[in-house]
């Protein structure tokens, strides 16, 4: 699975502009609904059940909110930045700053755990963290994600 099957463009939020960790989660799926066709409060829902059963910012400035939606055909997935960093409860206690939110089929186990994986191997190196962190548009950080991922193996 590569991050361009699951990533558009429309859904890459350069400055994310919510301060508490419910309104992060909604500004990242307002895109993906609008998109997908979904509903928000769904989405945002399913994902602060998610959060409920531990926090999913990973720590090194990340967070992978998730969850799986009824409605839902594909994997879609949100990513967004902030250059000041928010409180998301990470494991390593420090503010995240890169949000990767994905969201899959309620009955598609392995296509939600390849997606996360994904995921969390991209945001776990430390050159391409950087490199988003520079980016001054969403153009350039949808850019920078799906370059730096085409040049991986699946």
């Amino acid at each position: 699975m590569k991050i361009a099957d699951i990533l558009r463009p429309e859904c890459v939020l350069a400055d994310i502009k919510a301060t508490t960790k419910r309104d992060i989660l909604e500004e990242l799926a307002r895109p993906v609904a609008r998109e997908y066709h979904l509903d928000l409060e769904e989405v945002v829902a399913v994902l602060q059940n998610r959060e409920k059963l531990g926090s999913t910012g990973i720590g090194e400035g990340v967070a992978i909110p998730h969850g799986k939606i009824n409605d839902l055909k594909d994997v879609a997935a949100a990513i967004g930045r902030s250059a000041r960093g928010l409180d998301f409860e990470a494991i390593d206690g420090k503010p995240c700053h890169i949000f990767f939110m994905l969201v899959a089929p309620s009955n598609s186990a392995s296509l939600h755990v390849k997606a996360l994986a994904r995921a969390s191997m991209l945001l776990k190196n430390p050159a391409l963290r950087q490199k988003l962190m520079g980016t001054r548009s969403s153009g350039e950080l949808y850019q920078i994600i799906i370059d730096y991922d085409s040049t991986l193996d699946e």
